[in-house]
């Protein structure tokens, strides 16, 4: 129950900053799975460079540290899920058509993740599957080159290059339009990923004030006297400052509002935390005042 309340709590203070368009529910699109075939091999190479750029990203980052495998596993294990950051690229990448081939062309912008994003997320799994550990170990020994990358992981690991696509189908119902993403929504996207595993925000989603309400009878509880007074400095009415500020024209809009949006990300990160500790340090003072309940008044609680 702690555990569902401090979630919910995190998740609410989130859908009050950002307006209630971006909290709406998004159409799901599935992946075509028939056009997998067409853009396996391009896929496999865009992920050999992903991983040498990330990693080499990853080693700047460390620096004089060295990178270590695990590191590098969790780059791999990650390139290829949509709910991670290392997976970013897929939001940039369209599929085209061009005579009887589909080519993967890579945008300025990120993407609304459309059935062509997903089509991209699927065959980068099917590619990476049980080779995600091996290409790692490989990169953390060999410290190849892209092109030595490439030639092991679609040709030797995997057979994502070693069998050339057949014709494209003249009846394929082409896929929908590139639509980039505003950079508010980029931006707040970003901020998501980053908190995921934070404490009291496992994850996190965006839902609207009325839907959280509704999952449980949130609220009812009296907050601290000492938590108010952090709740007057806390900034949970971004979505009101952002109406404000798109009434308003003015050369500088693009950057007050990114700095905006970095200072809640940060402030919702020191206020979860906050909420988990008081969480934990309430079920611990539960804890001492009832130790005759039985286990299964526990689990009933």
């Amino acid at each position: 129950m702690v555990a569902i309340n401090v979630f919910l709590l995190s998740a609410l203070l989130i859908s009050s900053w950002v307006p209630t368009s971006y909290s709406a529910k998004k159409l799901v699109s599935i992946a075509r799975k028939e056009d997998i075939p067409y853009i396996k091999c391009q896929v496999c190479e865009l992920i050999a460079t992903q991983l040498y750029q990330q990693v080499k990203k990853k080693e700047a980052q460390i620096s004089p540290k060295k990178v270590s495998e695990f590191q590098i596993i969790e780059i791999s294990e990650n390139v290829c899920n949509l709910k991670k950051q290392e997976s970013d690229w897929i939001l940039k990448i369209d599929i085209i058509e061009k005579g009887d081939k589909l080519e993967l062309v890579e945008q300025d912008d990120e993407g609304q993740c459309n059935s062509k994003c997903k089509t991209i997320e699927r065959s980068c799994q099917e590619v990476m599957d049980y080779a995600d550990t091996d290409v790692a170990e490989y990169m953390f020994k060999a410290k190849p080159q892209i092109d030595s990358l490439v030639n092991v992981l679609c040709h030797d690991l995997t057979k994502a290059c070693s069998v050339k696509p057949p014709p494209l189908p003249r009846d394929r119902i082409p896929g929908e339009p590139f639509v980039p993403k505003s950079s508010k929504e980029a931006e707040m996207e970003k901020i998501m990923k980053s908190m995921e595993g934070m404490p009291g925000a496992p994850g996190m989603k965006m839902y609207s004030k009325d839907d959280l309400l509704n999952m449980q009878n949130f609220g009812e509880e009296e907050d601290d006297e000492d938590d108010e007074d952090d709740e007057e400095n806390f900034p949970s009415k971004l979505g009101k400052v952002l109406k404000e500020k798109e009434t308003k024209k003015g050369g500088g809009w693009k950057q007050k509002m990114t700095k905006v949006i970095a200072d809640t990300g940060a402030a919702l990160k020191r206020h979860a935390d906050k909420v988990s500790l008081k969480a934990q340090q309430w079920w611990r003072g539960k804890k001492m005042q009832e130790p005759k309940k039985s286990r299964n008044s526990k689990h009933e609680l």
